[in-house]
């Protein structure tokens, strides 16, 4: 697709969801803009009647025509610069903030693999920095459209009224800058796009410095880090630099233009001022148009460097709109079958992330009331089981199935709610320990919000000042690590889902409320199918079924007491942590 043509679809897409709806109070801007263009041509027409009257002892009369229409035009310019910039940069303010509101929402749609291969620090700087770079944009664009090419049009008239022949001298250079600004705005828009991708470089390395702060603080690895965002930052700064180096070219060759043809004219129109075939005054309302004239000239100039720069930034907030979530609910969802639990069952199932094979031909059932246990080294692939079985990734091969249907035949959200997922990096918010414990489900009472902390012994909030109003903080850091994880295992009762995923969800908790936490658990667990990733074997040894992975397979399965007297993998690790 050719780059006019690119340009057109983007403008396209801005006018259908965001510019459309808003076309009334636009169009009041627009006219308050084509009011300060005109004015600018009504100020050099007015400078002929100051020199050719005013300037050769006029009546009183008409100098104070002459001052008060001066005055006048001033006046009409200042009311209507005011009121466009107001409703520009309001209605410039509010389509970044729907900008931003619309990619968030999206990108909440999208699936794992696309987290995976963006980083953090590069959506935020999509979302913050790229809408705050189109933001900057909407003024300049509409009151070069609104204002700028209304003063062209009355100021070259007003030049051509003066003397159409010095008209043609001043403008005949203009041509001549077509294919320069062209090249120009091609350059600016690769720059821009890689300034972007620099800064999204260091908004990444932003986030996992602050959140890695402590491992860097105790590694001393502080000068490391600042060493490295240095480097990231000299990278963003070239880039930038290159940018910025070719959006101020464009007007530079605007203003050599301009030194040309005001210097053909000052030599043609002076030799007919002293030939007496044209008066001053009409010579400085000329020269008061034209020196207007490029002026806004320029700054449209600029604009084309600016757009350059802007559409590199739209092309990236429209690349994150056009991301398609590959999961999905189906047009036509099944109905969950039976009330009585849900029995979850794989079969032959296989994934891999790109050419990365992380689970083969994996078969398992589980039961209502039944706990099912996932043990093996790290990397056998028993999270990745989770994420199967949550939709947060489908299967390459094989089939997952919940109650006998199929899951990619449920409609996701329902599925969704089948499941209360405890992690040992459960994810806070912050927001009230009581939001975050509501997570997904805010119409539940007060009542059923104190009884699911005090089954998760989650006993610490009533001594908090605003108990379960206070702050969890960023990321939950308000609470000590314990905390946090019975403020996840809360939330885990409080949805009541009929299938439990629990993984590593007591190893954050010491031994004595480890204990009361099970307890609570195991109250949890009845009647519902339940999973469990353990790397403590000695927490799992009730299981009704064992999984040993390893590299992706399940290489053994039983009870605790068969997997030890059959020897193996199972046996192996617990011996090793019994030593321990």
């Amino acid at each position: 697709m050719n780059a006019p043509v690119a340009a057109l679809r983007l403008l396209g897409w801005l006018w259908r969801d965001h510019l459309r709806r808003r076309w009334g109070i636009l169009a009041v801007a627009m006219g308050l803009m084509a009011l300060e263009g005109a004015s600018t041509g009504a100020l050099s027409y007015l400078v002929r009647p100051m020199f050719d009257e005013v300037h050769q002892g006029a009546a009183f009369a008409v100098v104070a025509r002459v001052a008060a229409s001066v005055g006048g035009v001033f006046m009409l310019r200042a009311v209507a610069g005011f009121g466009n910039r107001i409703i520009v940069a309001r209605q410039a303010e509010r389509i970044g903030a729907e900008l931003q509101a619309a990619m968030l929402a999206h990108a909440l749609r999208l699936d794992l693999s696309f987290y995976l291969a963006n980083s953090p620090g590069s959506l935020m700087e999509r979302l913050r920095g790229d809408t705050a770079t189109l933001r900057s944009l909407w003024p300049p664009i509409l009151q070069a459209l609104g204002r700028d090419v209304v003063a062209l049009i009355s100021l070259a008239a007003v030049a051509l009224m003066v003397d159409w022949r010095w008209t043609l001298i001043a403008l005949a250079g203009v041509p001549l800058l077509a294919l320069p600004l062209m090249r120009l705005q091609a350059r600016v828009r690769g720059t821009a796009r890689a300034a972007r991708a620099a800064a999204g470089a260091l908004s990444t390395q932003l986030d996992e410095a602050f959140h890695g702060i402590r491992t860097l603080q105790l590694s001393g690895a502080e000068a490391q880090e600042s060493t490295r965002y240095r480097g990231a930052l000299d990278r963003f700064l070239a880039a930038q630099y290159r940018s910025d180096r070719s959006s101020a070219a464009i007007p530079a060759l605007i203003d050599i233009v301009a030194a040309l043809g005001f210097s053909g004219v000052m030599l043609f129109g002076g030799m007919q001022i002293i030939a007496g075939t044209k008066t001053l005054g009409e010579f400085m309302s000329f020269f008061t148009a034209m020196g207007l004239v490029f002026e806004p000239l320029r700054r449209l100039g600029s604009i084309s460097g600016q757009w350059a720069a802007a559409r590199a930034s739209l092309e990236r907030i429209r690349g994150l709109l056009d991301e398609v979530p590959k999961i999905t609910s189906p047009e036509r969802p099944q109905p969950l079958p039976g009330t009585g639990g849900v029995r979850v069952r794989m079969e032959g199932v296989s994934f891999g992330y790109g050419d990365t094979l992380v689970l083969q031909d994996i078969t398992l059932e589980a039961q209502p009331g039944k706990v099912t246990a996932l043990v093996g080294p790290s990397g056998a692939g028993k999270t990745t089981i989770f994420h199967l079985l949550t939709r947060l990734a489908d299967p390459g091969s094989g089939q997952v199935t919940l109650n006998g249907v199929d899951l990619r035949d449920l409609d996701l959200a329902e599925l969704r709610r089948q499941f209360a997922v405890v992690s040992q990096d459960s994810a806070l918010f912050d927001e009230a320990i009581a939001t975050n414990v509501r997570l997904g489900a805010s119409d539940l009472s007060d009542a059923g919000l104190a009884r699911a902390l005090h089954l998760a012994h989650a006993d610490f909030v009533e001594d908090l000042p605003q108990g379960a109003a206070a702050p969890a903080g960023p990321r939950g850091t308000a609470l000590s690590g314990g905390q946090r994880q019975r403020v996840a295992i809360a939330r885990a009762i409080l949805r009541d889902a009929p299938i439990l995923l629990l993984d590593e969800a007591t190893s954050a908790l010491d031994s004595q409320t480890e204990r009361k936490v099970t307890e609570a658990l195991d109250r949890l667990r009845e009647g519902r199918t339940t999973f469990v990733i353990a790397h403590r074997l000695s927490t799992i040894q009730a299981a009704d079924e064992i999984l040993v992975m390893n590299k992706g397979r399940i290489v053994d399965r039983g009870t605790h007491a068969e997997l030890l007297a059959r020897g193996g993998l199972y046996a192996d690790l617990y011996r090793l942590q019994f030593k321990e």
